[in-house]
């Protein structure tokens, strides 16, 4: 598989993500484009304001509790909380540095999303904006793929990503948050092994997998490479589109741990 970087320009609000990224891309038939969430986020406009936000006493209470000392943390705190309302979710839990969220986004139809902030950040964006994720991230990929065969005249697909952390694990890595054109999950259940045996549960999260390739290549600091094309995957395009299956709590392997 290779795995190649697109660099752009800074992308601002109103630009067409689709055709900066076809232009720079040299994209090919079969390829996969991984496109950062907050880089589709930042095109569509979808910046949160945090100067003259009300700021709640629950906000507030997170704000004192971890303490990030950031002059407008309590206005970030109830961005957050808002966000976790908007996709019908609550708080879990938090971390020195991040409070942990459970979110059933519209349109997920199965299990949540475990994602810190909310899946805010305040890195890569304006001093006084937050910025997370496209209002729908299924709209967002249609539109990216549909636009992205129509600039370049050849057959891809999308992966819209978001770096994550995971449970008892240091760093970072990256989910899959919905994808077009591409099966998401692909299950081993029933082959065989080296030795013959049948396996039984064993799913591989195609789309997750993809999407932590491309976010080593992407980066989190200042690499300007808001996308990266996956080529010579064998992946096999269909006709899927939409959100990347979770899981329900109560068949979690983590279930009580967080």
């Amino acid at each position: 598989m290779q795995l190649l970087p697109i660099r752009t320009r800074l992308i601002e609000p109103g630009n067409d993500l689709a055709r900066i990224l076809a232009d720079a891309g040299a994209l090919e038939d079969g390829d996969i484009v991984a496109i950062s969430s907050k880089t589709a986020a930042m095109a569509e406009g979808t910046l949160v304001a945090l100067q003259g936000m009300e700021v709640s006493a629950q906000a507030q209470a997170w704000s004192d509790r971890l303490q990030r000392g950031h002059a407008d943390d309590a206005a970030f705190r109830q961005a957050i909380l808002e966000e976790t309302q908007r996709m019908h979710g609550h708080a879990i839990g938090d971390c020195p540095l991040a409070m942990l969220t459970d979110l059933k986004p519209d349109g997920l139809a199965e299990g949540s999303i475990l994602a810190a902030n909310a899946g805010l950040d305040r890195s890569n964006v304006q001093d006084g904006y937050a910025i997370g994720w496209p209002h729908d991230p299924v709209e967002t990929v249609r539109q990216l793929r549909q636009r992205l065969q129509e600039y370049s005249g050849k057959k891809v697909a999308v992966l819209l990503t978001d770096s994550c952390c995971r449970p008892r694990r240091i760093g970072v890595t990256a989910i899959a948050l919905a994808v077009s054109g591409f099966d998401p999950l692909q299950s081993e259940i029933g082959k065989r092994d080296l030795f013959g045996k049948p396996l039984t549960m064993t799913q591989e999260a195609v789309a997750d997998q993809l999407a932590t390739a491309a976010n080593f290549l992407m980066g989190n600091a200042d690499e300007s490479i808001p996308a990266a094309v996956l080529r010579d995957h064998g992946v096999p395009f269909t006709n899927y589109e939409g959100w990347v299956p979770g899981i329900e709590p109560e068949e979690d392997l983590f279930r009580g741990a967080v």
